[in-house]
């Protein structure tokens, strides 16, 4: 099975671009200088549009890979699949969840969970929405032809049924909260039964295209150079239906290029700013620079505990021997936020405040301090022994992290070594173990697509797939696995707050910092919540004219 966290790692970094390689870690001193300011602030909505617009352009930083929803999990697929597709339930700007083409759903058991399909609504063909498709949909998930990327979502599910004109019946083995939150992201697209099977292996592609319900319908795919969507006017929500009749998505890899078109006037929008171009962006007259609400923390995933890695307190040590203040404004223009743990507010949807407070203040806090970091590799025993750090030539991100870690490492007696890989190798230690070996350490900007943190905790079980350096607590397990059986989600929460706070004592992976998405609007257009819900949610449906 393909690995579905690979695109996590890759896609936020190919969105940024930094001009700082090197950062005060590198001096090696004992205190952490003091950064320059830079004045930021989050934005929840952006002024509602004066009214409707024939079309916009939006710059993206890649072509998406495909718009086969078992395949949706990067940036450049989902910003424009959600436009295209919907899901069972929908994720909304502040990440809470709402009924979409399921327009009801219950529980009757732990085990259970049923959905009532919406009447009235039809595909992007003029078919109508039936059971059956949301049964073909669903289902594909299982097929190991398929090879799903969201596989882990239905892990435990042993059947999906049709049991009314318009009810869905899915079981799990085991309790499971997890999997209807799931349902608001790509894991509950819902597709026409008759164009999977007609377009086959085709579908997604340029060539077979998809066939959806959302607000806007597939037009145009000029591969490797943009694709266009128009406005579906049969949409069922009005809530929702496009202020846009057309949209056209550029395909602009080179930052300096987006930056450039959308400094001109050429291009009027984009997710993800490339950092370096916040100053020029928000002092222009073409446009504003935003920024929201966002899911993802910046980590390195210890991959190796057979080496120094595997005691914790040298974990901790490299931790403390990172200038972090100084990575976020070398790597992120200083828009962002040094954390300790692996979450973020924002995904603690429906919690106990309590436990949100114990989740993010009753936990370690990784000070800046080379001096307490080198006593704990000398009381470790590990002087002078070697990680090695992998990178890749993605993004000025990527070098900013490897150099400062390597710095770190040896600033406490370590020593560190620098593996340079191309993207494509780089993409496989999040799908091979092999390429794994010997490798102590590699970056991820990881998000998550659910409004819950057990989604995290989940993935650093003992065996599970995305737990890469194969770290094992089983009181953590026991913790995750409780959570995972309690629906209500503030009681889920005190549990989850105690996962947290034992990944935040162990380290398995190592919490770097928190940027919030950006996004640049030109002078034409507003409208948009500037939220990493645009993922998942029909973002470009309420642009419209400034």
């Amino acid at each position: 099975m393909k690995n579905p966290r690979i695109a996590r790692a890759l896609a936020v970094a190919a969105g940024l671009s930094v001009s700082a390689l090197v950062v005060s870690a590198c001096s090696g001193g004992s205190a952490a200088p003091e950064p320059p300011s830079s004045e930021w602030e989050l934005t929840d909505q952006t002024p509602a549009p004066s009214g409707d617009i024939d079309s916009f352009t939006w710059s993206i930083y890649a072509e998406p890979f495909s718009l086969d929803y078992a395949y949706a999990f990067d940036y450049a697929d989902n910003q424009v699949l959600a436009n295209v597709c919907e899901s069972l339930l929908r994720l909304n700007p502040d990440f809470s969840l709402s009924p979409g083409l399921a327009e009801s759903y219950a529980q009757p058991d732990p085990n259970t969970w049923v959905y009532t399909i919406r009447e009235g609504v039809t595909f992007h063909d003029g078919t109508p929405l039936t059971a059956a498709d949301v049964v073909a949909s669903m289902t594909r998930h299982l097929d190991p032809a398929v090879g799903s990327f969201w596989y882990s979502v239905y892990q435990n599910v042993t059947s999906i049924e049709q049991t009314g004109d318009r009810e869905v019946t899915v079981t799990l083995s085991a309790a499971g909260s997890q999997f209807n939150l799931a349902m608001g992201g790509a894991a509950g697209v819902v597709e026409s039964a008759a164009t999977l099977a007609e377009t086959g292996a085709d579908y997604g592609n340029s060539s077979g295209g998809v066939n959806c319900t959302g607000p806007f319908r597939l037009a145009d795919w000029k591969s490797g150079e943009s694709l266009t969507l128009e406005r579906y006017d049969e949409y069922w929500d009005a809530d929702l239906a496009a202020r846009a009749g057309e949209v056209e998505f550029v395909f602009q890899a080179d930052p300096t290029a987006r930056v450039n078109a959308l400094a001109s006037g050429e291009v009027d929008g984009t997710w993800m700013v490339p950092a370096a171009a916040y100053p020029q962006l928000s002092g222009s007259d073409a446009g504003d620079v935003y920024f929201g609400l966002t899911t993802a923390v910046a980590s390195l995933i210890v991959s190796n505990l057979e080496g120094p890695l595997g005691n914790a307190k040298v974990r901790q040590a490299l931790l403390m021997a990172l200038d972090r203040e100084g990575i976020v404004q070398a790597a992120a223009g200083g828009v962002g936020e040094v954390t300790d743990v692996l979450t973020t507010e924002s995904v603690w949807v429906g919690a106990d405040p309590a436990a949100v407070e114990t989740a993010f203040e009753d936990v370690d806090h990784y000070e800046y301090d080379v001096e307490a970091a080198k006593a704990l590799v000398e009381e470790a025993g590990v002087a002078g022994e070697e990680l090695v750090i992998v990178t890749a030539p993605i993004s000025g991100e990527f070098a900013v992290i490897s150099q400062a870690t390597a710095a770190a490492a040896e600033s406490i007696g370590l020593t560190a070594r620098i593996e340079s890989v191309t993207p494509g190798a780089y993409t496989s230690l999040f799908s091979d173990p092999s390429a794994r070996e010997g490798v102590d350490l590699f970056f991820t900007n990881w998000y998550l697509s659910s409004p819950d943190p057990l989604e995290m905790y989940a993935v650093l079980r003992t065996g599970e797939f995305s737990n890469y350096g194969n770290w094992n607590d089983p009181e953590f397990d026991a913790v995750v696995n409780e959570a995972m059986a309690i629906d209500d989600p503030a009681a889920r929460s005190i549990q989850t707050a105690k996962a947290q706070q034992i990944a935040n004592e162990q380290v398995p992976w190592l919490p770097l910092y928190t940027t919030p998405m950006s996004m640049f609007l030109g002078d034409r257009i507003t409208g948009v919540a500037p939220s990493i819900a645009f993922m998942y949610y029909p973002w470009a449906a309420t642009i419209g004219a400034r």
